[in-house]
């Protein structure tokens, strides 16, 4: 009887460990992480300088044109480039800018993102009036 105690004692311990490790190594959507997702902004294949993408974790379909209702976002730089880190997980990923033509379009666009594993994703998301 004293050996069952023992080893339940021990099976109990084992697996609250096991489960703080799942909890604490399973952060998904959020920012950070050893993934990126990175690309370009484009209108009709013009690179959009200086454009805002946002992201939205766990988010297969199109949150809205409202910026609060994204979890985060960086300004592409002069090439229209732009990245994030992130972990494994859904994403939405909408970007807004101008197009300097004359006069200036004001362009916006979005696509959903799967992080499968680690990996470097290339995802150009494509704007439009």
């Amino acid at each position: 009887m004293i050996r069952d105690l023992k080893n339940n004692k021990r099976t109990g311990l084992f697996l609250l460990l096991l489960a703080c490790m799942v909890i604490v190594s399973c952060r998904k959507n959020e920012e950070g992480g050893t993934s990126t997702i990175y690309g370009l902004v484009k209108h009709h294949e013009k690179i959009i300088p200086g454009a805002t993408v946002y992201i939205k974790f766990s988010a297969n379909d199109f949150p809205g044109s409202d910026s609060s209702k994204y979890n985060t976002s960086v300004k592409a730089d002069l090439q229209g480039n732009y990245s994030f880190k992130c972990y494994m997980g859904d994403y939405y990923l909408y970007a807004t800018g101008v197009d300097d033509r004359n006069p200036p379009l004001y362009v916006s666009g979005g696509v959903p993102v799967k992080i499968h594993r680690k990996e470097q994703l290339n995802v150009n998301i494509a704007v439009t009036e």
